[in-house]
């Protein structure tokens, strides 16, 4: 018999079914339906306001930003998710989030008062994510995630991102300045396990763990 814990460096890893396993919690929270931490896009730790002038890249022409941290920073020096949780984890890519988007059937619910959606993947196993917003606007009614993909347009220096609400589920793009929240994924397979041998002596079942 076999157990599988999917816990890697003290976060719990849901398997959805798809190529990368999702956190059960955003960065900074302890239950699926806190909202956590927010952050910038690029930026590893929260801060206490978010505006152009406070974001690490500011004064940088728009459609150069990614030069200095690329356009993918998912598992690099500027991902929070790794910076956070340790090198395991990272922020979802853009092919990620299609996955998630396109494979998955999302429910909007409410948990301890908190709205969002029950996310379920091919394999039947789900997460939760609440709605949190920005940190600038108004929570419990959509949801806004970084992803780790810049915009795909040299003249556009804008973050792609997940967003929802009751009715709808899709993504786009958000001033990298601007606090949202993370859900982290990792593609680690040899999660934690525990195995019981059982084995038969004096006819009496013995076992080994």
């Amino acid at each position: 018999m076999e157990e599988i814990q999917n816990i890697i460096n003290g976060h719990e890893a849901v398997d959805l079914g798809l190529s990368v396993k999702w956190a059960a919690c955003n960065i900074g929270a302890s239950s699926p339906e806190e909202y956590g931490d927010y952050f910038a896009f690029g930026e590893t730790e929260s801060k206490d306001e978010y505006t152009e002038e406070n974001y690490m890249l500011y004064g940088i022409p728009h459609g150069k930003a990614y030069i200095d941290i690329g356009k993918i920073i998912s598992g690099t020096e500027y991902d929070a998710a790794s910076k956070q949780w340790g090198d395991d984890w990272r922020m979802p890519t853009e092919e990620e989030l299609y996955e998630l988007l396109s494979f998955c059937s999302w429910q909007w619910i409410t948990i301890n008062g908190i709205n969002g959606y029950k996310v379920v993947g091919p394999n039947g196993n789900s997460i939760f994510l609440p709605a949190a917003g920005t940190f600038n606007s108004e929570h419990n009614e959509c949801g806004c995630y970084w992803t780790g993909s810049f915009s795909d347009e040299d003249c556009h220096w804008d973050a792609l991102n997940l967003q929802f609400d009751e009715s709808y589920q899709y993504s786009s793009y958000a001033q990298p300045n601007e606090g949202l929240v993370i859900r982290p994924v990792t593609k680690l397979i040899d999660l934690t396990r525990r195995f019981t041998l059982y084995y038969k002596t004096n006819n009496k079942i013995q076992a080994v763990c």
